[in-house]
């Protein structure tokens, strides 16, 4: 998860400078980690493919609220809409860019050039199921209210691998509280073997790292909801 960490360094070390900037994040963007019992995904097929041995896994959500006045109008008409340009703010906003100049930089040739990689490409795509994103992250599931994909290596290496991972970006309209709830869920484990013990594959720090800088990829990606 080489690609994860340089970008959470690089991004935790240039937004997070003030505290005010912090304190912004931590409050607007909640994490929960871990993730409860009854979450969906321990149940689903995805993850259950993904992860056979039921290896520990470093595991988190963080959660944005927005309330409808603040968002552009054609998104609470349709969720899959919504869930859409959520994904499409993931990938083409500020939140990733150092992480897909790196990736390019490291990875984009002719092998992976059919893949996604420019900002307008990831800023318009559909993201349908087998979509490849900067040789990095392949979307497994797409619902109208989530586009999960696959992480942790490259997609041309398919088979079990010591780096996995399940990150799924979701979006709801909750008409009861007027608010579009959106969401960025990480499961990362290895999927190689059988890892003994209950701990995921990040250090406390880096997980720390991790969080702060699903933090920041939720903030950026909402923008692109705004009016």
């Amino acid at each position: 998860m080489g690609i994860f960490r340089l970008a959470r360094k690089t991004v935790f070390t240039g937004l997070l400078g003030t505290s005010t900037a912090a304190a912004y994040l931590a409050s607007q963007n909640p994490v929960i980690s871990p993730l409860p019992a009854n979450d969906p995904i321990w149940s689903s097929r995805l993850f259950r493919r993904a992860n056979p041995n039921g290896n520990p896994a470093t595991q988190d959500v963080v959660i944005k609220r927005i309330p409808f006045d603040k968002v552009r109008p054609e998104l609470l008409q349709n969720n899959n809409d919504l869930t859409l340009e959520f994904c499409r703010g993931v990938w083409s906003g500020w939140g990733f860019a150092i992480q897909r100049q790196y990736a390019q930089f490291k990875y984009r040739g002719p092998e992976t050039e059919h893949q996604l990689w420019d900002p307008e490409q990831l800023a318009t795509a559909t993201y349908d199921k087998g979509a490849v994103i900067t040789d990095h992250f392949e979307v497994v599931e797409k619902t109208p209210t989530s586009i999960t994909v696959r992480c942790g290596d490259s997609p041309r290496n398919q088979p079990l691998r010591p780096s996995d991972g399940l990150f799924q970006i979701s979006a709801t309209i909750d008409k009861a509280h007027e608010e579009v709830e959106l969401r960025l869920k990480s499961v990362l484990f290895s999927s190689e073997g059988k890892v003994a013990g209950n701990k995921g594959p990040m250090s406390p720090v880096i997980q720390e790292l991790h969080q702060w800088y699903a933090r920041i990829w939720a903030e950026t990606a909402s923008w692109k909801l705004l009016k």
